[in-house]
């Protein structure tokens, strides 16, 4: 049987280095395991079973060693284990945002600095920008285990030890306060938020998501698929959450260039421009993102005019 290639995702940031999809024999030369999970599909294609939480780990840590350098990678069960090409189509982004203020060129190195707010277990997003761009980033949570597992991953791979450094948010109801001190300076914040309002609706959501990949009826959620409580639900879900942090965005007017959120649900956005406007953001953007069927967008908001902006030191 002749397994057919695929076509470029062309709704991936340009940049982003899986456009043209898996190769599999490729990826399993750089992960054994992944072997035991790769098969033909009724298409004639190479895949995997994306319902299956261990062949989605195992994918996630063939490319972090084919792809990002990162030989030791690994969460615990009952975590959020996130699709690659859409974490890094965020930090591509991100990258084109900060070029608006540097003479239209990518800022690069280790002075370009990103908070990551709800880092998980998994130390994505800090892996990615740092492997693509050199960035330096922290990383936050309000789960102990998971910013222990992030100084796991860190610890065994010596490249990101003085680039991704870890801070435990130890209030809950706080996203900013605690984390940035009066002497701290970030070129951007990122976030996935909590996408429920209650455990209940998370658990929901698991088993729709497990019935689009199965074309089947699911009844048990697999947790690990789903992600961990406090990756998944907060009080307020998304909206809850995205509105917490512009509130408190404001009290760091001068310390961050841009601030930036994942916006999953389109329902929520004009009153996340409300939001924005009551606390007199001086400049909003939206950036449309579309990874397979799902399609979200990037918030982005600063405090500072476009003189300041441009002031920015990013070296």
């Amino acid at each position: 049987m002749k397994v057919k290639t695929i076509t470029e995702k062309t709704n991936l940031h340009p940049r982003n280095l899986h456009r043209l999809g898996y190769d599999f024999k490729q990826l399993i030369v750089s992960c054994p395991e992944l072997k035991n999970f790769v098969f033909i599909n009724e298409h004639e294609i190479e895949t995997i079973d994306f319902s299956n939480p261990d062949a989605v780990k195992a994918l996630n840590k063939a490319l972090l060693v084919e792809y990002y350098d990162i030989q030791d990678w690994d969460i615990p069960q009952n975590y959020l284990c996130p699709p690659i090409p859409g974490r890094a189509d965020y930090i591509h982004y991100i990258a084109d945002l900060l070029a608006t203020a540097n003479n239209g060129v990518i800022p690069r190195g280790e002075n370009v600095l990103g908070l990551d707010i709800g880092v998980g277990a998994n130390c994505i997003y800090p892996i990615i920008g740092n492997s693509v761009y050199n960035w330096s980033f922290v990383g936050t949570d309000i789960d102990e285990n998971a910013i222990e597992n992030c100084s796991k991953i860190i610890g065994a791979n010596p490249k990101l030890v003085d680039t991704i450094s870890l801070q435990q948010q130890t209030e809950s109801r706080f996203i900013f306060k605690n984390i940035i001190t009066p002497e701290d300076k970030f070129t951007f914040t990122i976030c996935n938020p909590p996408f429920h309002s209650s455990q209940e609706e998370a658990t929901k959501g698991s088993l729709r998501k497990i019935s689009n990949l199965e074309n089947r009826k699911a009844t048990t959620p697999v947790l690990n698929f789903g992600g961990h409580n406090a990756e998944l639900w907060c009080e307020g879900g998304e909206l809850g959450f995205i509105t917490q942090m512009i509130y408190e965005s404001v009290k760091y007017p001068m310390q961050c260039l841009w601030f930036t959120t994942l916006v999953s649900k389109h329902s929520h956005l004009s009153s996340i421009y409300k939001t924005l406007n009551k606390v007199n953001a001086v400049e909003v953007k939206t950036i449309e993102m579309a990874q397979g069927q799902k399609n979200s967008r990037i918030i982005t908001w600063t405090f500072m005019s476009q003189e300041q902006q441009k002031n920015w030191k990013f070296e």
